[in-house]
């Protein structure tokens, strides 16, 4: 075993400079590319080993995609790329002063830059007990679970005599209506009224009640009023119950309290906001109120040249807007893309790039089977 915990064989010995990536998501992706063939060393560590499309999640979770379609293996991608490693493995802290990340198995890999795009986790707002029963959708696992969750509560009413008990179990909750909310009401609506619509014999999967619970007073508040407003008529035209300015008290097993109202609900669906990794603690960096590092605009952290933050784990304002960018795929894509090419210049004596600058391609969420409403760049 060598000094950071792994065979020699595997690593090799090499006076090339060292960076680490840490999240092979699409900001930690994108960088790792640009590196591919450069004069230096990289190793791009997660504790998955398979790179996700995160936005289509909602689709294996409704059942409409297979995990194998958002998934593709992070070796696959990076193999033609001789100076890539890529290592299984879970990060749980940072050592800046002797410069090694520690792992959870207790090794450790010492780096000359590091770079981390871990993105970010559901916030429950101080109820951390809410997220067993209330989960999110940022993983396969999650999908999975609220599958199996939503597909159970359609066999348990199909078995279920007492009328009241079964209207329980054929309601969902969704909590929060940003895009994943609402892109997840419309397929858990679009799944009841046709994937399912002829497969039981007691019940109708078209009576499912689906409610979509936001405290605020629209919904996908990123989209203009009038797209807003589109795609809630759209929602409550294929059967989900939109809930506006009413907050969620308390959860209790499948039993909620909304605005003071109780009901109970075979699934509750988690998209009510995000925070940062623990990039910050890890640091004791400074960050704004969802956790996210500020970093310069090279993307280093304050007071640690050698170490970058990228994506949902980063605070940095568009120069433009003066607001802080968003947690957005596209924005971590093209932090990533241009970190990576700044480090390669870097080590290789060319030309620095200019400072980065977001070039926003977009919005788009989409609402069941036949609409979706967009955003164009120049919109925006």
């Amino acid at each position: 075993m060598n000094a950071d915990g792994h065979a020699s064989a595997g690593f090799g010995i090499s006076r090339r400079p060292h960076i680490v990536i840490l999240g092979g998501g699409f900001a930690g992706l994108a960088c790792a590319r640009e590196l591919g063939g450069e004069p230096v060393r990289v190793t791009l560590v997660d504790r998955n080993n398979y790179h996700l499309f995160v936005p289509l999640l909602y689709q294996v979770a409704t059942a409409a995609l297979s995990p194998a379609d958002i998934a593709q293996p992070i070796r696959r991608i990076l193999r033609r790329h001789d100076n890539i490693e890529v290592v299984l493995g879970e990060a749980v802290g940072v050592d800046p002063r002797s410069r090694r990340l520690s792992l959870a198995d207790g090794s450790s890999l010492h780096f000359d830059r590091l770079v981390i795009a871990t993105g970010s986790q559901y916030n429950y707002f101080a109820h951390p007990e809410w997220e067993a029963l209330a989960p999110g959708l940022r993983s396969i696992e999650d999908a999975r679970l609220l599958r199996s969750r939503i597909l159970r509560g359609f066999e348990l009413a199909e078995r279920e005599a007492d009328p009241t008990r079964r209207a329980e179990l054929m309601t969902i909750v969704i909590v929060g209506a940003g895009p994943t909310g609402v892109e997840m009401a419309g397929a858990i609506a679009e799944l009841a009224h046709y994937t399912l619509a002829r497969d039981f014999r007691h019940i109708d999967p078209g009576a499912v009640r689906i409610l979509l619970v936001e405290a605020g007073k629209q919904i996908l508040t990123s989209f203009p009023e009038e797209l807003s407003a589109y795609a809630r008529r759209r929602l409550e035209a294929i059967g989900v119950e939109v809930m506006l300015g009413q907050a969620l008290e308390s959860i209790d097993d499948d039993t909620l309290v909304i605005a003071g109202q109780k009901l109970r609900a075979s699934t509750i669906i988690w998209a009510a906001g995000i925070k940062a990794s623990p990039v910050a603690s890890w640091l004791r960096a400074e960050c704004d109120r969802s956790g996210r590092v500020r970093v310069a605009g090279d993307f280093s952290v304050p007071g640690h040249p050698d170490i970058h933050v990228l994506g949902d784990s980063a605070a940095l304002d568009d120069p433009e807007t003066s607001q802080p960018l968003p947690a957005l795929a596209q924005v971590a894509q093209q932090q990533g893309r241009h970190l990576g090419q700044s480090l390669a210049r870097e080590y290789t004596g060319r030309p620095s790039l200019p400072p980065f600058r977001f070039h926003d391609r977009g919005n788009t969420a989409i609402i069941g089977r036949n609409a979706a409403i967009s955003i164009s760049a120049s919109a925006a």
